[in-house]
């Protein structure tokens, strides 16, 4: 679900890193938008647009050591003895949908989605991550959901990997910074292919490999909680990209042949937006921020190799620092061929927009001080349970429209998409409505009005569910879940009555 990044706009000063959080009272903040932005737009999207909503392995399914299932890096980083968890709690149970998949196919049906968008844990296909023990109970349980779904006229959407690596990979290996991952992720999703391929379309390799990187192996503060911010979330992300290559020529040699599906990988990133619209060098920082964010996976399964700036910026700092090579690996001519053009559709993650300026306080190497960019937030912009959760509908349609002038207006499903509010808020969810009524709303301006080829929305989430290192303290779900409930009812929220009107009316039409 969330990218954990919006959390480590929280954390980061306390980490004594780059990352400014500043207050924007009393700069001159210039945003640069048209009044046909603010103009609310009736219309519909184009036939065969696609509506749905998305979940992740760890954060509903629990089970999380039943059935032969291994034991992955957030069951290990959530059982520490001090616990890294704001309420202390983890994915144990989390929806219990590992038994309760059945009654959210039920709630897909009820609120007219296209598309299921959830994700498969790879340690309970794989226990030791490795494919010398497959286990069938995994297997099984995912073609169980597979078919309820198809039996229900909705599209499985698999996400290959979210968040959740098999521990053993960690332990024998040090995880993502290894690129020994290549081949064990490769085997891996060779197996899915296999199993699920002749019913799944649409594959996503990664979810938002930057805060499997930079969280995980930088600030430590998502799993597996490894503080290596100068070098780790590179190597990561180095391996990360390989792998997702390995993984979609696979598909592309081997399988697509006869199954006829989709391959993508799914990308994270805020809206960078000038602090000062007018000021050359606000909108030269805005931009390097978005190559450093989005640009940093983007770039190389486009075009083969990292942004330039990152090159060039990253290769400066590491001579700075006396290091004989630099801190962001390279790529031989053999994996750029591997890379370039690497996807079929682009999955997009997005949730809000910062305010971004040259400068920054940098102490310590890193992905984060590297940019030299402060990131900030206007503090008129409405606020969710989420301290990091603005609301700023139009920096979505921005971001639609640079990533059509930056890639060439690829085919993008936006993948998440949604609002937090806290546990007491009760199920009259109007500013939920909101978010998505206008965020939506502005994704059908960059669709209608400028041309950009987005075929899908999907909203975070189907259920309340576990908020990662916030636990159950943020609830992003259009279903509330008593966590206290071994039964864990879900109790639909109003925003499911909205969101169901906006899929079967296909947008927003003009009322008669």
């Amino acid at each position: 679900m969330f990218s954990l990044n919006k959390h480590y706009i929280i954390i980061i000063v306390c980490a004594c890193l780059s990352y400014q959080v500043i207050s924007a009272r009393g700069a001159s903040v210039s945003v640069g938008v048209n009044q046909e932005d603010d103009d609310f737009l009736n219309g519909t999207f184009p036939e065969g647009f696609m509506w749905g909503y998305a979940t992740a392995a760890y954060q509903i399914e629990g089970a999380w050591n039943e059935d032969g299932k291994g034991e992955s890096i957030w069951d290990h980083f959530t059982h520490r003895l001090i616990s890294p968890i704001i309420d202390g709690s983890t994915g144990d149970i989390a929806c219990d949908s590992y038994h309760k998949y059945a009654e959210d196919v039920e709630l897909l049906k009820a609120l007219g989605a296209n598309f299921y968008r959830f994700s498969i844990s790879w340690s309970r296909i794989l226990p030791n991550g490795t494919n010398d023990v497959v286990n069938q109970p995994g297997i099984d349980y995912y073609n169980r959901l597979i078919d309820l779904l198809l039996e229900n006229n909705i599209t499985p959407m698999v996400t290959m990997y979210h968040w959740d690596l098999p521990q053993a990979l960690q332990a024998n290996y040090g995880g993502w910074p290894n690129e020994s991952l290549v081949e064990h992720y490769e085997n891996y999703a060779r197996i899915l292919f296999e199993n699920f391929g002749d019913r799944v379309k649409y594959w996503i390799t990664f979810n938002e490999p930057f805060n499997t990187c930079e969280l995980g192996y930088g600030l430590s503060i998502a799993a597996p909680g490894i503080l290596g911010e100068a070098i780790q979330p590179y190597l990561c992300a180095h391996t990360i990209l390989k792998s997702h290559a390995k993984a979609y020529r696979l598909y592309e040699s081997e399988f697509k042949p006869t199954q006829n599906g989709q391959v993508g990988i799914t990308i994270d990133t805020e809206w960078m937006e000038p602090r000062n619209s007018s000021n050359p060098d606000h909108e030269e920082a805005a931009e390097r921020a978005r190559r450093f964010k989005h640009g940093w996976f983007a770039f190389p399964v486009f075009f083969g190799d990292y942004p330039p700036v990152m090159r060039e910026m990253v290769d400066a700092a590491s001579a700075a620092e006396g290091r004989n090579q630099s801190r962001l690996p390279t790529f031989d001519d053999n994996w750029k061929t591997l890379l370039n053009g690497s996807l079929d559709f682009l999955g997009l993650n997005h949730y809000t927009t910062e305010l971004v300026a040259p400068g920054g306080l940098c102490l310590f190497p890193g992905w984060s001080c590297d940019q030299h960019v402060t990131k900030t937030k206007d503090p008129n912009w409405e606020g969710s349970a989420s301290a990091w959760l603005k609301k700023v509908p139009w920096g979505l349609r921005k971001l639609i429209n640079w990533i059509k002038d930056t890639y060439g207006n690829p085919k993008v499903l936006i993948t998440e998409n949604g609002w937090s509010d806290a546990g007491n808020s009760g199920l009259n969810d109007t500013q939920r409505i909101g978010y998505y009524t206008d965020y939506i709303n502005n994704v059908m301006k960059a669709v209608i009005l400028d041309g950009c080829n987005v075929q899908a929305y999907t909203a975070w989430s189907l259920m309340d569910n576990f908020e990662w290192a916030n636990g159950f303290t943020d609830r992003f779900g259009v279903h509330w879940v008593n966590f206290t409930d071994p039964d864990r009812p879900r109790i639909p929220k109003a925003s499911t009555v909205a969101l169901k009107k906006i899929f079967d009316d296909n947008g927003f039409p003009e009322e008669k």
